[in-house]
């Protein structure tokens, strides 16, 4: 089967990721944890990677089925097809998300335009272009995953 994107009203990807769920439709909402402050106290809460943005994982003939839940808008399309993320894009973000570590990427000597493979990190193996060379460091776009990285240079 493969996973698509499928586009939700703003704030509503967990509810309605948890409300496919409970209709057997196999969802992937990556989260991410961070601290919010309000004037009286701090607190750490999840929030998605993606803003009204979810994965689905259901076949071709099926796709109709996720509208049967509210705040689900339209699904992604990319050339007048619905968007098709591979299980290997689903796993790296998995992975990327599950990684504690910090990692430190070097990259010397590039110039914008350059096509470059991460060797270690969550990306590994990844290939991604050079964007934007700054004195601190280098933007990268990750064209599997569609998504840009900001890369800080290792200090000498």
């Amino acid at each position: 089967m493969n996973w698509y994107v499928v586009y939700t009203k703003p704030k509503w990807e967990k509810k309605i990721a948890e409300r496919l769920n409970e209709r057997g439709i196999v969802t992937y909402c990556p989260l991410i944890t961070k601290v919010s402050q309000w004037s009286d106290r701090k607190k750490t809460i999840a929030v998605p990677l993606f803003n009204s943005y979810i994965f689905v994982q259901i076949e071709e003939k099926n796709r109709n089925q996720v509208f049967v839940v509210p705040g689900v808008v339209r699904y992604l399309f990319w050339l007048g097809k619905p968007a098709i993320v591979r299980n290997s894009e689903i796993e790296s973000i998995k992975h990327w998300l599950s990684e504690p570590q910090v990692f430190d990427v070097v990259v010397d000597q590039w110039k914008k335009g350059n096509k470059i493979v991460l060797e270690s990190g969550p990306f590994a193996s990844q290939t991604a272009v050079i964007q934007e060379v700054k004195q601190n460091h280098y933007i990268l776009i990750l064209e599997s995953l569609g998504c840009v990285l900001k890369v800080n240079k290792k200090e000498l």
